[in-house]
């Protein structure tokens, strides 16, 4: 059982469930260290929620036509410009010496799911008859765990992707 992100079309992104928590894990902590503006902390707030240790393990996943990319071309390109340099930054290996395992494959899912956000043409809104949910202003990852320096998904669960791994 794995995990699928959709980019658009035919194109997907298939993980393993290992592959998918170094994905989430390695997106974490790029991401909280990037976060500025209120979409980034919605974008957090995605990738958390797709923490296994939580939800499940091969029951993670989303698809980027789900994301509210913005209403405007400015708020798209600002949204999308935001992932790619998040992906950019845990593609760099940014704070990986804190995972306490080896990631030897993360690099290749990280840059297919580079190369999906590059290619995607985020519409003006989500389609409202997909089953996805992109969390609204008052689901963002606003809290971050003191330990970890990790988003929360906060007010789904307490606790950072990497303190999940710790109560399985």
């Amino acid at each position: 059982m794995g995990n699928i992100f959709h980019g658009g079309g035919d194109t997907d992104l298939d993980m393993s469930n290992g592959g998918t928590a170094v994905f989430v894990d390695a997106m974490m902590l790029a991401i909280s260290d990037l976060v500025d503006e209120p979409w980034d902390y919605r974008f957090a707030a995605l990738l958390a929620l797709q923490d296994q240790n939580v939800v499940g393990r091969g029951a993670v996943g989303f698809d980027l036509a789900d994301i509210d990319w913005g209403a405007t071309p400015a708020e798209r390109a600002h949204a999308k410009d935001f992932v790619l340099r998040t992906t950019d930054l845990a593609l760099a290996r940014h704070r990986w010496e804190e995972l306490d395992y080896e990631a030897p494959y993360a690099e290749r899912c990280l840059r297919r799911f580079r190369d999906l956000v590059e290619a995607y043409e985020p519409a003006p809104s989500p389609d409202a008859s997909r089953d996805g949910r992109f969390p609204g202003p008052a689901e963002a990852a606003m809290a971050s765990c003191v330990r970890h320096r990790i988003l929360n998904a906060l007010p789904h669960w307490e606790g950072c992707v990497r303190c999940s791994e710790e109560w399985g």
